[in-house]
């Protein structure tokens, strides 16, 4: 259950938790058009509290939204300043940040003519999205019978909220197996990402994730591979087949919620000793250094608050 916070930014003034609410008659609630992004707030080594990336978050999101046709009534650097308010008014020194933005209610029917366009910012305590012991150990991982989208199905490039109703069945399906996530290939049966993950394999020392077609640009994704480059790590963005998973040295996803989680197992084979390898423990290691502000060449990655 999310752990209720003192108060959500809706439709431009704060209000209590309980009271965030719309009517049933919402469009988004019956044909799924809206956008989002998921954000994190991190308490630093010197004890203050910096959002990740913040700028680029939002820009997705009004990338997202431009993508969609919907017009967001508010200019980004305000809701950048409410992302950085709300943690203050609900005094939370970590924090997950979900700002959303969807149609609300007015006509009915496929085409939203001018209903409003309505925006909510809500921040709640959400701990590692796939256990902590999956950041520890690594994750179990099926492939999913349900393929990625095709990027003239569904508009690969936004976060859209209707897109993850393929993560949703994928998800269903891998955990009523007994997985931990579920893995998606594009329509042309190359890896695309998992349900909520972008994904990145290692062999013989070679870093290799698919390409920005039918994939999300992930934010976490451009962090870990300007890290490994930085590192020296060669990194590779090309398509590759189911079978390279199942032969890889490592394999590990990132996202803002799954922040680096290491895979151990895809589709019942063993991936390289059945734990963490190497390069994926340093680019974790690496990734938390600079989430809580601990190496300054990456200090223009956050905002502090």
């Amino acid at each position: 259950m999310v752990e209720k916070a003192k108060f959500i930014w809706m439709d431009g003034k704060f209000i209590p938790w309980d009271e965030a609410q719309v009517h049933i008659m919402t469009h988004s609630l019956h044909y799924g058009l809206g956008v989002f992004e998921g954000i994190r707030a991190y308490q630093c080594a010197d004890g203050r509290t910096a959002i990740f990336r913040l700028r680029e978050h939002i820009r997705r999101l009004y990338d997202s939204a431009h993508v969609m046709q919907m017009d967001i009534p508010y200019p980004q650097a305000e809701i950048e300043h409410v992302c950085a308010e709300i943690l203050k008014v609900n005094g939370q020194k970590e924090a997950y940040l979900r700002p959303l933005a969807f149609v609300g209610d007015g006509v009915m029917g496929l085409h939203p003519q001018n209903n409003p366009i309505r925006v909510a910012i809500i921040s709640w305590i959400w701990g590692a999205y796939l256990g902590d012991e999956g950041l520890k150990k690594g994750i179990r991982a099926k492939i999913s019978s349900f393929a990625r989208h095709h990027v003239n199905v569904m508009m690969t490039k936004a976060k859209a909220t209707g897109n993850y109703i393929n993560s949703i069945l994928a998800k269903r399906e891998a955990t009523a197996l007994g997985y931990d996530e579920a893995i998606l290939l594009d329509t042309d049966g190359y890896v695309a990402e998992a349900s909520g993950e972008n994904i990145f394999l290692a062999r013989d020392g070679v870093i290799k994730t698919p390409p920005l077609t039918a994939v999300l640009p992930g934010i976490t994704r451009d962090c870990l591979i300007t890290l490994a480059r930085d590192f020296g790590i060669p990194v590779v963005e090309e398509i590759f087949s189911r079978d390279e998973l199942y032969l890889a040295d490592e394999i590990f996803m990132t996202g803002t919620a799954a922040e680096v989680t290491p895979v151990r197992e895809v589709d019942g084979r063993r991936i390289g000793p059945g734990k963490p390898g190497p390069i994926a423990k340093k680019l974790q290691a690496a990734f938390f250094e600079v989430v809580k502000g601990q190496d300054p060449r990456y200090q223009h990655w956050l905002t502090y608050i």
